[in-house]
């Protein structure tokens, strides 16, 4: 492998991104990447929170936080497929609703924040492929059930309210294989911590 590249935003928590390699190949980059020559160093601060993050995200604490994450992801999307929402497979950590109709998807995004206080960010073209709109949910560690059960009830009464249908024959085989893609993501969380944040 000749080199490697990563992000500090996202689950670090912080912005920036970096690469690793051999000199040549990093010198190559620094000589001739318009992105890199235009740019300055990432301030201290953000690398020391960076630094920080990471610290915490290999540590036991991190791997509690991971395995908490994987379990509320789980039940979040869990709890939308038996209330008849069409959940996409995502082997990530972002539970995707497929709405398939820009203008319901805006509207349900804007009800879910002006009538039960919860943001949740649509998704439409040219973001996704038209006809393929969707909600972006993304659960953290430090949501706790009864906040899931508050997004899942308010999410199905804006639902029907925009006229979407719900499909009512839930579809265990879906989530079975959703939860084995995300366990790819999560391979060290264990099904036996709760949901709930400490």
């Amino acid at each position: 492998m000749d080199l490697i590249s990563g992000t500090l935003g996202k689950a670090v928590g912080s912005y920036g991104g970096y690469i690793a390699g051999g000199d040549a190949v990093v010198d190559l980059l620094r000589s001739y990447a318009p992105g890199f020559i235009f740019t300055t160093s990432l301030p201290p601060p953000v690398l020391e929170a960076s630094r920080a993050s990471i610290q915490i995200l290999r540590s036991e604490e991190g791997l509690r936080l991971r395995m908490l994450h994987e379990n509320i992801v789980s039940m979040t999307r869990r709890r939308l497929l038996e209330e008849g929402m069409s959940v996409m497979l995502s082997p990530s950590h972002i539970v995707p609703v497929k709405v398939g109709d820009p203008e319901k998807c805006a509207a349900l995004s804007q009800r879910l924040l002006e009538r039960h206080r919860i943001y949740v960010q649509s998704i439409n073209f040219p973001t996704v492929a038209r006809k393929e709109e969707r909600l972006r949910i993304a659960p953290t560690p430090h949501h706790t059930t009864a906040m899931v059960e508050q997004l899942v009830q308010a999410l199905r009464q804006e639902w029907v309210a925009v006229g979407l249908q719900l499909n009512k024959d839930y579809d265990r085989s879906a989530f079975e294989k959703a939860e084995l893609q995300a366990r790819r993501i999560f391979p060290k969380a264990n099904a036996e911590v709760p949901c709930e944040a400490s």
